[in-house]
Formats: structure tokens, C-alpha cells, sequence
């Protein structure tokens, strides 16, 4: 068992039309999600947004906020036993050509963040999409 929490990325990946980026992998019992992964020893949180972008859905990315912060503590929808710190980071996409390698990413849409929240989204997600639409929603 680990002895302190691990820190990730969450990409919240915005297209110029408004659209999110949603995943699957069967890391998170395969609801949607969002692309990320773990911020390395000595990597910034924006280096760390960019890399995982780039890693697990092949886009280039823009940091434009870092939106919130989140714990998943030993999470039932994730498939071990983790505790982590989630980074929930607002990109937006340089391009929309996502790759996929079909083993740790599954799946992927591009939709909007209104009728994201009608799929099966993890927590995480869930709480995030929400997080970002009251803001888009405050800023108009």
C-alpha cells in the first residue's frame, strides 16, 4: 500500500465549438472520463496536462486553467485501491484528431458539456463537467 497520495492531471479538452472530450478506459469501469495521468517527479502540473494529453488521446493542448482540485479516496469506480489528488485542469485542443491505442483508451466523443452530463460519466467527471459549465455559465 502506498503511503501518500498520488498526484494526477485531469484534461477537461475544450474545442474551438465548445465541444468536450470525453474517453473510456476500463480503468474507471468504463464510464466516460477525461484524459490524465500522474504528474512526474519534477514535472509541472502544465507539462504533466500536456504530456497526458498528448500521451493518451494524441492532441496538443493549451493549459488555460487550473480548475479545481479533487481527492478519490480508495474510489469503488476505479479498478484498485488508489488515493488520489486530481489536478482538474481546462485545456484547449490545437487540433481535434484523437488517437486512441484501444487498450488503456477505448473510446472517445467529442460532445457538449450539457449533454455529457446526460451519459454515464464517473464522479469525477460528473463533478468536473458541472464545475466547468457553472463557470462558462458566470462568464457570459
Amino acid at each position: 500500500m502506498k503511503k501518500h497520495p498520488i498526484p494526477v492531471v485531469g484534461a477537461l479538452i475544450v474545442k474551438n465549438n465548445g465541444e468536450i472530450l470525453l474517453i473510456k478506459t476500463p480503468k474507471w469501469k468504463s464510464d466516460y472520463s477525461i484524459p490524465g495521468g500522474r504528474v512526474e517527479l519534477g514535472e509541472t502540473i502544465e507539462d504533466a496536462v500536456k504530456r497526458e494529453s498528448k500521451e493518451e488521446v494524441g492532441l496538443d493542448i493549451e493549459l488555460k486553467e487550473l480548475l479545481f482540485v479533487q481527492e478519490a479516496i480508495y474510489s469503488e469506480e476505479y479498478h484498485k485501491k488508489d488515493h488520489f489528488i486530481f489536478l482538474e485542469c481546462v485545456c484547449r485542443a490545437k487540433s481535434s484528431g484523437v488517437k486512441i491505442d484501444n487498450r488503456e483508451i477505448t473510446e472517445y466523443i467529442w460532445i457538449k458539456p450539457e449533454k455529457a452530463l446526460e451519459l454515464n460519466l464517473d464522479p469525477y467527471t460528473r463533478k468536473f463537467v458541472i464545475k466547468y459549465l457553472d463557470k462558462i455559465r458566470k462568464e457570459k
